[in-house]
Order: C-alpha cells, then structure tokens, then sequence
C-alpha cells in the first residue's frame, strides 16, 4: 500500500485549489467593505505608500524609519478594524481565510507534514481497509444489549463504560484499550463504535486485522523497491488511533513479534492510543508473543474481558428464523 505520485499530487490539488477559493471569498469580502465602510480603502492603499516612504528613509541612513514603519502600520490596522466593526462587519472579516490555520493550507509545518496533510493521506490509503462501512454498522446508534445475560452482561456493560470513558479522556491521556475473549462477543464492535466517535472528534483513525497490518509491513520491509513517497511506519506510529483486531490470526513468527513491539512501544512513547482486540487467553498471548509484548500491553493497556454467546451466529439463526 504505497502513495504514488499522481495520488501525492491530487492532495497537492486539494491544497491549492483551497487557497483559491479562500483568496476569492477574502478578494469578495474586500471590496464588499471598500463599498461599504468609508475611508477603508484608502487606508488599505496607504500601507504602500507608508512602506515606500519609509523605506526611502531607511536608505538614506535613518535608523529608526523600520521601528516608525512599524509603528505607523500598527496604528493603521487599528484604525482599519474600527471602519470595520463601525460598518457593522466583524474586527476579523478581512483577515486570512485557512481550512487549517497551522499549516496555512500548504500541507507543511516547518518542512515537515502537517497532520492534516497525514489525514488526508490516511483518508486515501486507509479507505480500502473497510472501516467506513464497517462503521455504518458498528457504532453506538446500534448498540444493543440484547444477546447479553448475567455475568456476560455485566461484562459487556462495564465495557461499554470504559468505551466512553477512553473517548472523554482522549485528547488529554492517551488512552489504552485491549479486549479479549470470546468469538463474536462485541470485541470488534466496540472498537468501531470508538473508532466513529474519536474520527468525528476530527482525530485521525487507522483500523487494521492483524493479518492485514503484518502483510502491509512485511511487503515494505522485504520489497526491494522502498522508492516510494509512503512509509507505513509513520502512520503507524503517528496516527492519532491505530486499532488492531483479531491479534493473534496471524502467522506468528520473529518479524511479527518484533513488529508489533516496535508499533506498541513507539506509540506508547508518543502518547498516541491503541486498541488491540483478540481471541486469545492472556496465558496464550504471553505464550505466543514475546514477555517485552505482554509487559508493554499488561502494564499500559485498560483490559476488557467479553463473554458470552457469538453474536454473529445469533444474528444469523435469527434472520433465518424470520424467513
């Protein structure tokens, strides 16, 4: 899974073709209030001069012309923003217009990319993945307790409140969720119904099974070609959430084990949250994988035990029984 070229260039697009209609709308709003607010525009036209002048100044020897440029600029903005509020517009109409402030709408912050650039890329690599539709259905809307009885309820209950609880306390802790147990119990649902909430909070979200994960790293890390403008890693560790379901389907091997430690580990030192799902006990999962795996996941990780019948099954017997 590699960016190419034209897919880079098409974001490039996106980015250009916001800055145009952004300087439209402010070019609009500027000579709506040069029709509007008296004075507005010479002022506006003033600011040339000042720097002509000024500059003139500066030439012929004055130190101080720069500190009065700056002085008299000031002093003109300010008077600006009373013509426009006076006219009824707010102090701000006629500052620049950005979908992303931080970056300006370039796509890059001090040489590097701006992480609503790494969105977007997200947003294009990752739609593949399923997680939209996967949404649709696995989200809070649709949540029921219905196939759940007795202790399995109280399990699938408390999970659910840890769920919301790791969404509240996103922004600030970083939080870490790992779910186990059995087939069908709402491991995968769960994800997705925080999955939803965390990407409409305006946070990036990648969602992986673990078999897809290990075979999107292991092609990048053994494909002799690396001359591409996408390197997974960084998303990987980067992205605001990473979900990995079903641990433990995969083939488990060296490259595997050593992978999984570096994206659990990476990411708990950039503070950046995970969930991991799985059918395993978590004697199997300190069996299969390494002890530096089972410490970083049982020592950083929230754990949420689910039980109870396999929902998938029930759902079908169900529909089979309508028919």
């Amino acid at each position: 899974m590699s960016l190419s070229n034209q897919q880079y260039n098409s974001i490039l697009q996106i980015y250009e073709k916001t800055r145009d209609r952004n300087r439209h709308i402010l070019n609009e709003r500027k000579e709506e209030v040069y029709r509007n607010a008296d004075g507005y525009k010479e002022l506006d036209e003033s600011v040339a001069s000042h720097s002509v002048d000024y500059g003139r100044k500066l030439l012929n020897g004055d130190a101080s012309a720069l500190e009065q440029l700056h002085q008299t600029i000031q002093t003109v903005s300010s008077r600006k923003k009373q013509l426009l509020t006076a006219a009824g517009y707010p102090a701000d109409y006629l500052d620049p217009i950005y979908g992303c402030p931080d970056c300006q709408d370039t796509g890059y912050r001090d040489g590097v990319k701006c992480h609503c650039f790494r969105k977007r890329i997200i947003t294009l690599l990752y739609e593949q993945s399923g997680i939209q539709e996967m949404l649709a259905e696995n989200n809070f809307s649709t949540l029921s307790y219905e196939y759940y009885s007795g202790e399995d309820l109280e399990r699938f209950r408390a999970a659910v409140d840890y769920c919301h609880q790791f969404i509240r306390q996103f922004a600030d802790s970083a939080p870490n969720l790992f779910l186990f147990g059995n087939v069908g119990t709402g491991k995968s649902f769960l994800s997705g119904c925080i999955a939803k909430e965390i990407l409409d909070m305006g946070y990036s979200v990648i969602y992986f099974s673990a078999v897809q994960l290990f075979d999107l790293l292991s092609k990048y890390s053994f494909d002799k070609n690396k001359e591409t403008l996408y390197n997974p890693y960084e998303d990987l560790y980067n992205c605001d959430l990473v979900i990995i379901d079903d641990l433990g389907t995969e083939i488990s091997n060296n490259f595997v084990t050593s992978r999984l430690f570096n994206c659990l580990n990476e990411r708990q030192l950039r503070k950046k949250s995970t969930i991991v799902s799985s059918n395993l006990s978590l004697e199997d999962l300190k069996a299969i994988y390494s002890d530096r795996i089972f410490s970083r996941i049982t020592s950083n990780y929230v754990f949420r035990y689910l039980t109870g019948p396999d929902i998938r099954m029930c759902k079908k017997r169900k529909l089979n029984n309508r028919k």
